[in-house]
C-alpha cells in the first residue's frame, strides 16, 4: 500500500468566506511566515497512572487504603500524587469525582468494530482493555489447549461489564483473529478454532533432542570431538536465537499497537517459555562432554536479554501489564533422564534449560506489575488472582517534570506505615513521550482499534477519489472541519491567531498502515470578525494517494495554544 501526503492547502467553505473573507486564500502558502510570528509555549497536560497491587504475605488483597497511605518516588524522587483511583471487587472506593470529570472515548463506526454488549463502565484513564495472546509459534498443542480450557472459562465468568478483550495469536506473524469487544463469550468462543492448530514447540524439542544425541551417543559412536561439534551447536544456537528474535519483535509490535489507547492495558501471554539465551543448555552439555575443553562463553553471543527489557521497558511507557503462563506446567527431565546422567551433567543440563525458559516469563511479568503462572498444571487459580487484579487495585496519577521527555525514569512505591509482610506489586518505570509522539499514538489507536476522543468536534469528510494516472490508484480528497469556537487564539497586531497540528495515518483492510504525518496550521483571522467566525469551522482540506479498495483514515487535531485534542476516522471504500 502506498499512500502520499499531497500538498494542503485552506479551504474555503460558503459561510465561513463571508465571514473572513480573502485573508484565508493564502493561508498555507503563508503558513510558515506566519508562524514565525507567533511565539507560544504550548501547554502539555499530561498524566502517568500507575496500578499499585497490595496484598499480604498470603497474598491476600489489603483494602481501604488511602491516597495518604502512599509515597511514590520517580528516580528516587518523591512526586506528589495528583489523581487517586481504588477499586475494590470491582467497586469504586476513590476517585468518583474524577470518573464524572473524565471524557469517555467512543468507537467510531470502521470496517469490522466489535460489537459492543454492555455500557462503558468508570472513567476512560481505568477502563481496562485485555489482550489474550496465544503464542502458537511457542507452544505444544496439549499445553496450549489445556490453558485454553481455563482461559474460556475465566473470560466467560470473570470479567466485569465494560472491560474490552481481544485475541490474537504469533505463528511466525501476529493475527488479530478478534477485534476488541465486550462481550468476553465471543473471545472463549474463538479460542475453540485455535485447539485445531499445530504448534511449533515439538519441532524445538526435536532439534534439542538431536543435537543431545550428538554431544552424548553419536560423538562416542562415531569419534566426533568438541571441535567437530561446537560448530553443530553454534548453528542450533543461532537458529533458535532468530526465532526468538522474531518472537520478541510480534511481541513489541502488539505493545506498541496498544500506546494510544487510553486506559488500563493487560496482556495475558500464553506459550512454554521463551530463551533468553537460545542454545545456553547445549553449550553447557557440550562442557559436560568434553571438560577440558572451555566453550561456555560462546553462549553469550546468542544472549536477548536487552531485546527483553526493551519489551519491557515498551510496556511500562505504554501501560502495558504483563500475566504471562507457562502452558509446559509441571516440568520434568525432557532428555536428560538417567541413561544419559553423567557424573557433572545430568539433570542440571535440564535445569539450565527449564530456567531459560521460565525467567522471562517472571522478568516480563514482574517488572511492569504482574504476575508469572509457572510450574503448574492448573491454570484456573492463576487466572483468578489475574482477575482479582482487574478488580481490585490502586491507580496513583502524576505530572511529569516538564522537558524531561524522552528518558526511561524509574519509579518505586512504598507505603508509609512499612508492615511486615506487605507486599506491592506495581510497573517497574516509565518513559515520559514528546506530545507529537502521544498525538501520533492516538490516531494509530482510532486507526486500528476504532477509538477516539474528540474534545475538539473535529469532523472529516472524505470526497470522491479520482485515478491517478501515473500510479493507477486513487487521489481521494479529505475535508477537516475544526469549529473555531472551540480553538484559544492568541492576539497577535489586528488578528487573532490561532495555531492547530494535524497527525494523518490511513490504513487498508490487509494491513497496510501508512504513518503519521504531521502538518502545522495556524490560522489568522481579522480581530473585527473574530465573534462571528466562532460561531464557523476551519476547513482545510488534504488529499491522499490510496489504493483501491476499503481503507481507514485517522486525523488527529491538537490545539497547540489551548491544548486540547481531537481524534476522528472515517472509513471509505476507494474507487467503488
Amino acid at each position: 500500500m502506498k499512500y502520499s501526503l499531497k500538498k494542503s492547502t485552506a479551504l474555503l467553505g460558503a459561510a465561513l468566506l463571508s465571514v473572513v473573507g480573502a485573508a484565508w486564500t493564502s493561508l498555507a502558502e503563508d503558513a510558515q511566515d506566519l508562524e514565525q510570528d507567533l511565539f507560544v509555549e504550548s501547554l502539555d497536560v499530561n498524566v502517568v497512572n500507575v496500578e499499585v497491587y497490595v496484598t499480604d504475605r498470603d497474598g491476600n488483597r489489603i483494602n481501604g487504603l488511602t491516597k495518604d497511605d502512599f509515597v511514590l518516588l520517580v528516580d528516587k524522587q518523591p512526586v506528589a500524587i495528583t489523581n487517586f483511583y481504588s477499586v475494590e471487587d470491582g467497586s469504586v472506593r476513590a476517585g468518583l469525582e474524577t470518573a464524572q470529570t473524565l471524557e469517555v472515548p467512543e468507537r467510531a463506526e470502521i470496517p469490522e468494530p466489535a460489537r459492543v454488549t454492555a455500557e462503558p463502565v468508570g472513567p476512560a484513564d481505568q477502563r481496562l482493555h485485555l489482550i489474550v495472546y496465544v503464542d502458537n509459534f511457542n507452544l505444544r498443542p496439549f499445553s496450549r489447549n489445556r490453558v485454553i480450557r481455563a482461559a474460556r472459562g475465566f473470560l466467560r465468568s470473570h470479567l466485569r461489564p465494560g472491560d474490552e478483550v481481544m485475541l490474537v495469536s504469533y505463528d511466525r506473524s501476529l493475527k488479530i483473529r478478534h477485534p476488541f469487544t465486550k462481550d468476553p463469550a465471543l473471545i472463549a468462543n474463538a479460542l475453540y478454532e485455535l485447539e485445531d492448530l499445530s504448534g511449533h514447540r515439538v519441532h524445538f524439542d526435536s532439534d534439542r533432542d538431536d543435537i543431545l544425541d550428538m554431544i552424548y551417543e553419536d560423538s562416542d559412536n562415531m569419534g566426533w570431538d568438541v571441535y567437530s561439534l561446537r560448530p553443530r551447536v553454534s548453528q542450533y544456537a543461532e537458529s533458535v536465537y532468530n526465532d526468538m528474535a522474531f518472537t520478541m519483535k510480534a511481541l513489541r509490535e502488539q505493545v506498541e499497537m496498544l500506546a494510544g489507547l487510553p486506559g488500563r492495558k493487560a496482556v495475558l501471554y500464553v506459550s512454554d517459555g521463551l530463551s533468553m539465551r537460545p542454545g545456553e543448555d547445549i553449550f553447557y552439555a557440550l562442557q559436560d562432554k568434553f571438560s577440558d575443553t572451555s566453550v561456555l562463553l560462546e553462549s553469550h553471543r546468542f544472549d536477548l536479554s536487552r531485546d527483553f527489557q526493551s519489551l519491557v521497558s515498551s510496556a511500562n511507557t505504554n501501560r502495558v501489564t504483563f500475566y504471562t503462563v507457562d502452558a509446559a506446567g509441571l516440568r520434568t527431565y525432557s532428555y536428560m533422564d538417567a541413561s544419559n546422567h553423567t557424573a557433572g551433567g545430568g539433570s542440571q543440563i535440564d535445569s539450565i534449560h527449564f530456567s531459560n525458559l521460565q525467567s522471562p516469563l517472571h522478568f516480563m511479568a514482574e517488572e511492569t506489575g504482574g504476575f508469572a503462572v509457572i510450574n503448574t498444571n492448573n491454570f484456573s487459580p492463576g487466572l483468578e488472582k489475574m482477575a482479582q487484579d482487574f478488580g481490585t487495585y490502586y491507580s496513583l496519577g502524576f505530572s511529569p517534570a516538564p522537558g524531561k521527555v524522552g528518558r526511561y525514569h524509574r519509579i518505586k512505591v512504598q507505603l508509609k506505615d512499612k508492615k511486615k509482610g506487605i507486599r506491592l506489586r506495581y510497573r517497574d518505570g516509565y518513559r515520559n513521550k514528546p506530545v507529537d509522539t502521544r498525538m501520533a499514538d492516538s490516531a494509530m489507536a482510532a486507526l486500528n482499534f476504532g477509538y477516539q476522543q474528540n474534545g475538539l468536534g473535529v469532523q472529516l469528510v472524505a470526497g470522491s477519489g479520482e485515478r491517478h494516472e501515473d500510479s493507477g490508484q486513487f487521489l481521494v480528497p479529505f475535508l477537516v472541519r475544526i469549529p473555531i469556537g472551540g480553538l484559544t487564539f492568541l492576539p497577535q497586531k489586528e488578528m487573532q491567531r490561532g495555531r492547530v497540528k494535524l497527525y494523518i495515518a490511513a490504513k487498508d483492510t490487509d494491513g497496510g498502515v501508512a504513518q503519521v504525518q504531521e502538518v502545522q496550521v495556524p490560522i489568522d483571522i481579522p480581530t473585527a470578525d473574530f465573534d462571528r467566525a466562532k460561531e464557523q469551522f476551519y476547513h482545510y482540506q488534504l488529499s491522499l494517494l490510496m489504493r483501491q479498495g476499503r481503507q481507514v483514515v485517522a486525523v488527529g487535531v491538537r490545539d497547540e495554544i489551548g491544548a486540547v485534542t481531537g481524534v476522528v476516522t472515517e472509513g471509505l471504500l476507494v474507487g467503488s
